[in-house]
Formats: C-alpha cells, structure tokens, sequence
C-alpha cells in the first residue's frame, strides 16, 4: 500500500424520515475491508477498500484509525484527509462532527498540539492556518474580514509542489484554543442551506490547512509540514433536494466541480500522460493531495438505503479509482543553514534588525 492513496468507506444510519418512508438498508459489510450494495436492478455491487465503517461505528474509532497522519505532518509532510458523497451522506459529521460527537477536525487539532507537547524539549514549534471556501466557483477566505471579502485569489505551487492560495489570510495558532478559534470563525461563515436530503447542506467546498514549521533545537533542521482537511460539499439531484433557484445554481457548480475532481481522478488512476488540473478550481486545489506529493486518506460517505442507490454506487466506483492513484510523499526539510538564510531573509523583508547569530 505505500504511496498509495487509502480510502475508507462509511455508511451512515437510517434516519427516522427514512424509516418513516419506509426506506430500507442495502448496505452490508462481511468484514472491516469489504461493502456489498444490494441493488435492485443489478444485483450485488462490492467493493473493497482500506477500512470500512458501518452504521454504528462510533467517531472515535474512525478518528482512530486517521491518527497516525497526525505524526507524519509534524514529520514535515505534506497531508490530506478529504471527505467525498452525496448530499446528505454524513460527510460534514465524520469530518467536524458536532458538540457531542466531535468528527476528525477537533480530534486532529487537539493531536497536534498533544505532539507538539510530547516533543517541546527537542523541537520548537510554529502553528499557523488558512482556510477557504469555493462557493459558486469563487474562492472565499473565510478568515478575512469583510472588507477583504472581495479580494482576488491565486491558486499557487511552491517550488516544492505544495498549493497555496496567494493572498490569503494566514492566522498565527500558538495554541489550541487558537486553532478552535480560527477554525470556528471561518466554519460559522461557510454557505450552507436546508434541502429535502439534508437539514444543513454545505453549499460549498471546505478547505482548513495547518501549517507546522518544527525546528530540531540540536541539528537546527528545520520541517515545514502542511495537514490539510476538505470536506466536499455533497453531489445532488434537484429532484430529490427541491433545491430553490439559488440552490440550483449552486448545485451546478457543485456538481460541475466534482465532475472535474472525477476527471482527474480517472486520468490518474490510468497514470494517464494529461491530467485536467486546471478544468477547475477544485482539482487546482487538490493537486498537491491528489496524484501529488502528499500523504492523502480519503473518506467516501454513503446513504445505506434504497431510495439513493444509485448515488452510492457512482461514489463507491469513484473511491475505487482514487485507491489505485499512486503519491510519491516526501519531506519538507531545510538544513541548519538554509533555515537561518530564509529567517534572515524574512528579517530583512519586515525591516528587523540582524543580531549576531544571524551571521552565517
């Protein structure tokens, strides 16, 4: 499995308007690798994939088994955890979760700043974050203050292969009350409306990156680690979600972009020459998780009942084509002497004065 991007699958639960219509379940799993949809026209569709998560898997044991990630962005590597399926699928829950069932968000931050505790006598630490939205096929900072709200943004690589957005708010997170903070800030500003599949439908794609840049106190090396969390906004049917005339619009971006990021995702797992990165902001955004340099887990969310069958099995056969893309995951690393040359650099930049150890 290295270098390959791993996916894991989770059903949700029927919900009480469901059992009401008299729904009923098609979704079942033999063991921990393996779902079976027991459609009603084609028969039994399986798939396998890294880990499956049933109806009653509870956050914890999903936030589990994402942990070790955790480790490997303090490392300095570039990380992904993305959450993909229709409207109404549990997306937003695994990934956020809610007061009482924390999702993988404030289980992660709480992570980070359990390692960087764990680690303060060999490594010094710096936390920052950015996070943005793209709504309607605009990037929005939702860190930015109002009067920034109209700023025009670039989607960017650095010289490591690592996306950036030019121009973007990045906030300083010395702790994790914090990080909390950030995160709540821009999450209360993120477009979402209530359809017939789902009380709360995000309305638009969610991207929130930490920034780790850990110095070794000994050697002086310097690790810049990345640990981004994107949870989709879900694929949908006006049909089915009597969406308004603003929601259809934006269901057509929606559906428009995730076209693109299934594109993409094909053109990849066929190690295909050309990949459409640039057919939409999405892909540009995602290139570093997707066929990039990262270290990149995959959640695909599903509808256990019958009445979106249809739906599951298009997101099953799409998390089975992003399990066969290959990342080469490698180091953000600066030596000692590279490390004091860029610190130097930012000196000089923001008008500071060199003190003695600047010298090289």
């Amino acid at each position: 499995m290295k270098g390959k991007v791993r996916v894991y699958c989770r059903s949700r639960p029927i919900s009480s308007t469901e059992k009401e219509r008299g729904n009923f379940n098609i979704v079942e799993s033999s063991d921990e690798f393996t779902v079976k949809i027991n459609t009603t026209n084609r028969g039994i569709k399986e798939f396998n994939f890294d880990q499956v998560f049933t109806a009653t898997s509870k956050q914890e044991e999903v936030f589990d088994d994402t942990s070790f990630l955790l480790q490997s962005a303090f490392d300095g590597f570039n990380v992904c955890i993305f959450a993909y399926g229709q409207t109404g699928s549990g997306k937003t829950f695994t990934m956020i979760g809610n007061e009482e069932y924390p999702g993988i968000a404030p289980r992660a931050f709480s992570g980070i700043f359990d390692i960087i505790e764990e680690n303060k006598d060999k490594f010094e630490t710096k936390v920052s974050c950015y996070m943005m939205e793209l709504y309607c096929d605009q990037i929005q900072d939702l860190l930015a203050g109002k009067s920034e709200a109209q700023a025009k943004y670039l989607i960017k690589k650095d010289k490591k292969g690592m996306v950036y957005v030019q121009g973007s708010v990045i906030e300083d997170a010395p702790d994790l009350e914090s990080l909390n903070a950030a995160f709540d800030k821009g999450a209360s500003s993120r477009k979402v409306a209530s359809t017939k599949m789902n009380s709360e439908s995000s309305r638009s794609h969610l991207i929130f990156s930490i920034l780790l840049e850990v110095k070794n106190k000994t050697t002086g090396t310097v690790n810049k680690g990345k640990f981004s969390l994107i949870d989709l906004a879900g694929s949908e049917r006006a049909a089915k979600t009597g969406a308004t005339k603003q929601q259809l619009k934006e269901a057509n971006s929606i559906n428009k972009s995730l076209s693109a990021l299934g594109d993409v995702i094909h053109a990849l797992s066929t190690e295909a020459q050309f990949v459409p990165y640039r057919n939409n902001k999405l892909t540009e955004l995602m290139q570093d998780s997707l066929g990039g340099n990262a270290k990149t887990l995959m959640f695909v969310n599903i509808s256990p009942v019958e009445y979106n069958q249809d739906e599951t099995v298009t997101s099953l056969t799409y998390a089975a084509r992003v399990k066969e893309i290959k990342n080469t995951a490698s180091k953000n690393a600066d030596n000692k002497e590279v490390a004091k040359l860029k610190e130097i650099i930012r000196k000089l930049k923001a008008g500071e004065t060199l003190e003695e150890e600047d010298e090289i």
